[in-house]
């Protein structure tokens, strides 16, 4: 027989989650990066790396708190990942020279594509060299962003339970951090590697 105890705890955990994504991608922010004419793709990958490392240390350091306090700083921690994420994105989209048609369409797919591909077939489609953007309306992103929050929530129990040994939990997340960073550059790089060819949504 399923245990439902915690049936209203976890769905108020997904709810927060998809909350907070929506939050995310729906303020894009801005870069001081300049755009590079000389190896574009170069730099983008020195950020990525630096943006990894970043987000291994702040991983890491709230994974230090011992027994219950390690588990009330898992989402403080995934939120700041994801804000130090969506401000790699948004450098390497400048340096790339696309920083100013950047939208949360694009934001979206680069810091969740890795999460859940399935979840963008109908916002993001590669055709050749080219990536076609379909603008989404706000319920569209909203549902999306949802989604992505019901993943992202089944795998806070293993990240909670990592607190318990603090020193190992903090090495694991941290290197967790360093992986997902890593996944989301790659995307951003594939992405705005390429000609981005923005469609405009059929209705809001």
């Amino acid at each position: 027989m399923t245990d439902n105890t915690n049936l209203p705890v976890q769905l108020s955990v997904r709810q927060k989650m998809g909350d907070a994504i929506l939050d995310l991608v729906l303020a894009v922010p801005g870069s001081d990066e300049p755009q590079s004419t000389q190896n574009p793709e170069m730099k983008a990958r020195a950020l990525g790396r630096s943006a990894s490392r970043k987000a291994s240390l702040l991983a890491g350091s709230f994974a230090l708190p011992p027994g219950v306090l390690g588990w009330l700083t898992v989402l403080p921690e995934l939120l700041g990942v994801w804000r130090l994420q969506a401000q790699m994105v948004s450098d390497i989209a400048a340096v790339f020279g696309k920083q100013a048609t950047l939208n949360r369409e694009q934001m979206l797919y680069c810091l969740f594509k890795h999460v859940s591909a399935q979840l963008f077939r109908d916002v993001v489609a590669r055709v050749g060299e080219r990536y076609f953007i379909q603008a989404a309306s706000t319920p569209m992103i909203r549902s999306i962003a949802q989604a992505l929050g019901v993943k992202v929530t089944k795998n806070l129990a293993s990240k909670g339970a990592s607190r318990l040994v603090p020193l190992i939990g903090a090495v694991g997340v941290g290197a967790y951090a360093y992986y997902d960073t890593t996944q989301v550059a790659k995307t951003a790089v594939e992405l705005f590697s390429r000609e981005l060819v923005l469609k405009d949504a059929d209705s809001e």
